[in-house]
């Protein structure tokens, strides 16, 4: 069910577009070890060296269902949440550029509600409530979409879309490269 036994001490990386683990339906977290919250907080680190904002665990190829997000930068509003759940979406839409650490280089207008209420619980079992709007709401939004095997493609606009194949496919061509090069080879394949 889970992948909770990786060291978290080992290294983590961003999986690329078009990594199948990316499409995954992340499964529900029934037990939090203290693995699991080494791990959830080295994805921090992760984050800030990528330059991003918000990391979701699939996106490191751990299949939970589990996010880290800072919208602000500032240590102090770090935030871990488990098994979240939008229970509320208000306020009409909106339209705003987003971006994704599995799909370097590619940006695009997504339509997100303008208002959410998120609930799921931190790493000590403690329950969190979140009532956001603006950055804040659309990066939890985007972060919860990963926890379904959704990326911030699938919501853009035909258009859209359609200008970004060359650059999605140049992705789709370094991951098949990628991974013929780690592929074992010869006798020791078999």
């Amino acid at each position: 069910m889970m992948d909770s036994a990786k060291d978290p001490s080992t290294l983590e990386k961003v999986l690329l577009y078009p990594d199948p683990r990316l499409r995954l339906k992340a499964e529900p977290i029934t037990r939090i070890t203290p693995e699991m919250k080494a791990r959830a907080r080295a994805m921090f680190p992760l984050m800030y060296e990528e330059r991003g904002i918000g990391l979701a665990a699939p996106q490191i190829g751990w299949n939970v269902r589990l996010f880290v997000m800072n919208v602000s930068g500032k240590p102090e509003d770090e935030v871990v949440v488990v098994n979240p759940v939008v229970t509320e979406k208000t306020g009409g839409m909106w339209n705003f550029e987003e971006g994704c650490l599995s799909l370097p280089g590619i940006r695009g207008k997504v339509e997100r509600e303008r208002r959410i209420v998120l609930e799921g619980t931190d790493l000590d079992g403690n329950a969190l409530r979140f009532e956001l709007d603006a950055l804040p709401g659309r990066c939890m939004l985007h972060e919860y979409d990963h926890l379904d095997g959704v990326l911030f493609i699938d919501r853009l606009s035909a258009a859209k879309r359609q200008s970004l194949k060359r650059r999605l496919r140049e992705l789709e061509e370094d991951f098949e490269m990628a991974k013929a090069e780690s592929a074992p080879t010869g006798a020791a394949a078999r």
